[in-house]
């Protein structure tokens, strides 16, 4: 009998078993293709991890299947993932030196997702072990192994907007009041801590002048909008100035500062950061006063027409709209001053024109209320908190009557009166 045996690595023989009749006997392999694997070969198997030997200490592109240990000592660096991955392919991230919460390992989708999302994702905790495997264009890369951490293995960096209520149009007898300054507007990124709860408040619009016979009444300014969180730096958006009353009122400061009220009121400051001041008012002709100042840019001057300074065109909920922009001032005569513009809206009222009321401010915007044209001044827009998280971490647990949509691998939530919480 013939035989073909292979002899094992530790026990037993593994035997191929040719016709039992003497001489020469051919075996014929099936014909497939593939690759021949030594016992003596340094070649990684599919699928198994390629370890590069080198500690990394700089940004590099890692290759399906590499393991890497990065280590961040010196300064924080970013490792690219390959670009064009093919499903079950992964690459391994190891914290070498513990250091990764101090510099932090930034991963780069490169044009891909990670969890559905295609920004950049953070590793902050040290001694991290991390696999991330390819499944496909919509969900990209996830984890599939997270060592020392239970939790989702990035940091949940979220975005957000925040914007103060509007300050209220000044009132006047018999000329004009200035228009109202945007509330304060903010937004940026900040890293949520899983299981803390942030706390999402929006201010009222302010109330525009009353109006009188015998007084000229300033409107008041917007409320405060906020979003906390213990660990979290407080986000306030200061509220937007009320306009000057008629007959040289001063606007008030505030996010954007208040416009000033007829002949020469002058003009209140805004807040460094968050808006502009308002406009001054003119002395005699239309009897023009000073818009409002908006988030982009400040109150137009009554001697240039009292138009509101225009506001800020945001895309967070995965749409532009324009918030912050400032009222008007009202006029004796001449053409209706029109409220802060913005680009592809307007968000601060109109002006009031020689006994027409103005226009409020546009409510969830923050826009600042018209000025009165020898009447009340217009009520300024409420504010509003946005809140935008990665889908892959979204907790959906929240308080209060957010409206909740998604876009471009975020859920938004969006508060737009009272407060609420938002548990990451």
């Amino acid at each position: 009998m013939a035989k073909f045996g292979i002899a094992g690595d530790t026990s037993g023989v593994i035997t191929v078993q040719g016709p039992a009749v003497a001489g020469s006997n051919t075996l014929t392999w099936p014909a497939e293709t593939g690759t021949a694997y030594l016992s003596t070969s340094t070649s990684t198997l599919p699928g198994q991890i390629a370890w590069n030997t080198t500690v990394q200490t700089t940004g590099f592109t890692a290759v399906a299947y590499g393991g890497y240990f990065c280590n961040t000592t010196s300064s924080a660096f970013t490792v690219t993932l390959p670009a064009t991955p093919t499903r079950g392919q992964f690459v391994v991230i190891v914290d070498y030196a513990g250091t990764a919460a101090t510099n932090n390992i930034t991963v780069n989708p490169n044009g891909s997702v990670i969890g559905g999302s295609s920004a950049n994702q953070v590793i902050a905790t040290n001694r991290q072990g991390l696999t991330l495997t390819y499944i496909d264009a919509t969900q990209g890369w996830l984890p599939t192994s997270n060592v020392y951490k239970t939790g989702y293995p990035f940091t949940i960096t979220a975005s957000y907007l925040v914007v103060a209520g509007g300050g209220g149009g000044g009132a006047s007898v018999g000329a004009s009041a200035g228009g109202a300054g945007a509330g304060g507007y903010l937004t940026g990124t900040a890293t949520l801590t899983v299981g803390t709860v942030y706390t999402a408040t929006v201010g009222g619009g302010g109330t525009g002048g009353a109006y009188s016979p015998a007084v000229n009444n300033a409107g008041t300014s917007g409320s405060n909008s906020s979003l906390s969180g213990s660990g979290f730096t407080t986000v306030t958006s200061t509220g937007g100035g009320g306009g000057g009353a008629g007959s040289a009122g001063t606007g008030l400061s505030g996010g954007s500062g208040g416009g000033g009220g007829t002949n020469a009121g002058a003009a209140g400051a805004g807040t460094p950061g968050q808006g502009n001041a308002g406009g001054a008012a003119e002395t005699g002709g239309n009897y023009r006063s000073g818009g409002g100042g908006g988030a982009s840019a400040v109150g137009t001057a009554g001697t240039s027409g009292g138009g509101g300074g225009a506001g800020t065109a945001n895309t967070i909920t995965g749409s532009s709209v324009v918030y912050a922009g400032g009222g008007a001032g009202g006029a004796n005569t001449g053409v209706v001053a029109i409220g802060g513009p913005g680009t592809p809206g307007v968000s601060g009222g109109n002006g009031g024109l020689g006994g027409s009321l103005g226009t409020v401010g546009v409510a969830n915007t923050g826009g600042g209320g018209g000025g009165g044209g020898s009447t009340a001044g217009s009520n300024g827009g409420s504010g509003v908190v946005i809140l935008s998280v990665p889908s892959v971490v979204y907790s959906g647990v929240y308080t209060g009557s957010p409206t909740v949509t998604t876009s471009g691998g975020n859920v938004i939530l969006k508060w737009t009166s009272g407060s609420g919480t938002y548990t990451a």
